[in-house]
């Protein structure tokens, strides 16, 4: 199972890696449309409305390989100074905040997602349904519930983590 988690983390890394290129290529596209506008060119029509939603589809692929490898940003100041016990304890309570937070997002981005298409909303210029943004977030954003549910199964000592993706420091 933990090599499901890790492999399916960082292909959902590099897809989100693949949309973001995407993106800066079209933006790119965009921009020179638009300088290029005396001559008949212009931008690529909903632009912002692709980079909105693509952005936030990127950031749902990448976030849960960044938490695995553990990524995100942290302030070590004074953590030598703390009991190991205390330190694997304060990872137990991040690793459960982290998850109620990510659980409750992806919570909420599924009854949006319900709503949107309910509702029948589209975007300005494209008419694209909103609700397919927040479907296409949706899938990685689960896989991430899963993923953070797993990180703290490793925090607690209850499975292993993949060779190469040894614990923080001071939490075994």
């Amino acid at each position: 199972m933990s090599k499901l988690v890790y492999e399916t983390s960082r292909k959902m890394a590099w897809f989100g890696a693949l949309i973001l290129t995407l993106l800066a290529i079209m933006s790119v596209v965009s921009i020179i449309g638009r300088a290029l506008s005396s001559f008949g060119l212009g931008p690529v029509p909903g632009d912002f409305e692709l980079v909105e939603a693509g952005t936030a589809l990127a950031v749902f692929c990448f976030l849960p390989w960044c938490h695995l490898r553990r990524g995100h940003a942290d302030v070590t100041i004074l953590w030598k100074a703390y009991p190991q016990g205390l330190r694997k304890f304060i990872f137990v309570i991040i690793e459960l905040l982290t998850l109620a937070v990510w659980t409750l997002l992806v919570w909420r981005m599924g009854l949006a997602t319900l709503e949107y298409r309910d509702n029948g909303e589209v975007s300005f210029i494209l008419q694209m349904p909103v609700w397919w943004g927040y479907a296409a977030s949706f899938v990685p954003g689960a896989i991430g519930c899963v993923v953070y549910f797993w990180r703290l199964l490793e925090t607690l000592g209850l499975v292993a983590p993949e060779p190469g993706f040894a614990m923080a420091e001071g939490t075994h």
